[in-house]
């Protein structure tokens, strides 16, 4: 990958630098700050119109090389991926696998695989999340008291007890969830959304930054946007820039955030 910008590890490579593995995952890497409290990136790819989805309502079908590739190290990175189940059950998640490619960047206060955080009100998984899985990382659901109870039973027989969490309240709100994974030692957070979730840690003020591809494409369409709900204004400010083939991806950080 070309570098563009970089103002998060000015001393890896300036712009117009060709990046290996190993300089990709440092442009990448969270900052110290993720040791003290939970640091909260999203992920996402969209088209140059901004449809996050193609005709078959999922990501997968407008993603490039390039995206992949970002994707699979940013999940390699983290300790836990964050979805709402609507997301997980559209995009058919299974259990987190870090690719071979990536396993050197894990570190040693991390499980070999990152766990899957699934954010849901009636605590509905699917199976594909239920079932255990050799080699992979392990599944944590976050509900509530409106959780269907048939569902809750579901889930508790299938990952454990301890990885069933109902809070308190109708909802899941964002800073339990926050919450419920700092006490786990989870804080290198991975948001994969979707648009409704993505836009309750903005609206909450915990997204610290948003990292995102555009694919080389129009598509038109009515599309899904990043974030779905009530408006909200936030400054977010690109620290890093990188193309392949045409594809576009970067690091866009909350705009107080400065390099150094």
């Amino acid at each position: 990958m070309r570098v563009l910008l970089n103002e998060v590890a000015p001393a890896t490579a300036g712009p117009g630098r060709e990046v290996d593995g190993p300089e990709l995952a440092e442009l990448y890497a969270y900052p110290e700050e993720a040791a003290r409290r939970p640091w909260v990136r999203a992920n996402f790819v969209t088209t140059l119109d901004g449809a996050v989805t193609g005709d078959d309502g999922r990501s997968g079908s407008i993603n490039t090389g390039a995206d992949r590739a970002v994707f699979s190290l940013l999940r390699a990175l983290s300790d836990v991926i964050v979805a709402g189940a609507g997301t997980v059950r559209t995009e058919e998640y299974r259990r987190a696998r870090t690719a071979p490619r990536w396993r050197w960047v894990r570190r040693a206060d991390q499980a070999p695989h990152p766990v899957v955080a699934v954010v849901s009100r009636s605590a509905r998984l699917p199976s594909s999340l239920l079932e255990p899985c050799a080699d992979a990382g392990g599944v944590l659901l976050l509900t509530c008291r409106a959780a269907d109870s048939e569902a809750l039973e579901q889930a508790r027989a299938g990952l454990g007890e301890e990885q069933v969490v109902v809070v308190d309240g109708d909802g899941v709100a964002p800073a339990d969830v926050l919450r419920v994974l700092a006490d786990r030692g989870l804080r290198r957070v991975l948001c994969e959304g979707g648009p409704h979730l993505l836009h309750d840690l903005a609206a909450a003020d915990l997204l610290d930054e948003l990292c995102l591809t555009l694919a080389p494409r129009l598509v038109a369409g009515d599309r899904l946007r990043l974030l779905a709900g009530r408006p909200i204004e936030q400054t977010f400010v690109p620290r890093l820039l990188v193309e392949a083939d045409g594809t576009l991806a970067g690091r866009w950080l909350r705009g107080a955030f400065r390099a150094g």
